[in-house]
């Protein structure tokens, strides 16, 4: 899915309210982090990630992040990134929900 900007607004909305599902701390962004960030994003397609540390190289560690488990950058507010991923297995969920 592209992002256009409508989208992005859409979605910085909707996360307004969400807690920070992971947060960077001493250790960096570390396999368990990314594992972590990859169980969240499957399981709530958008979620916010706080930097606590590394707060310098935070756009440069999102860029990373979303690389690796294959997410869209939303925005990053403050020390905030909030992060976005189509879980297709989830529509299909709804779907069958509603049969």
């Amino acid at each position: 899915m592209e992002m256009t900007s409508q989208i992005r607004k859409q979605l910085s909305a909707e996360a307004h309210d969400l807690n920070p599902v992971v947060i960077i701390g001493q250790n960096g962004v570390t396999d368990g982090v990314i594992g972590k960030i990859d169980e969240s994003l499957t399981a709530h397609e958008l979620i916010k990630i706080k930097f606590l540390e590394f707060k310098d190289q935070k756009q440069e560690l999102t860029d990373s992040i979303c690389e690796k488990t294959e997410a869209q950058l939303v925005r990053i507010i403050g020390n905030i990134a909030i992060l976005y991923r189509e879980n297709p297995e989830k529509d299909k969920d709804k779907k069958s929900s509603k049969k």
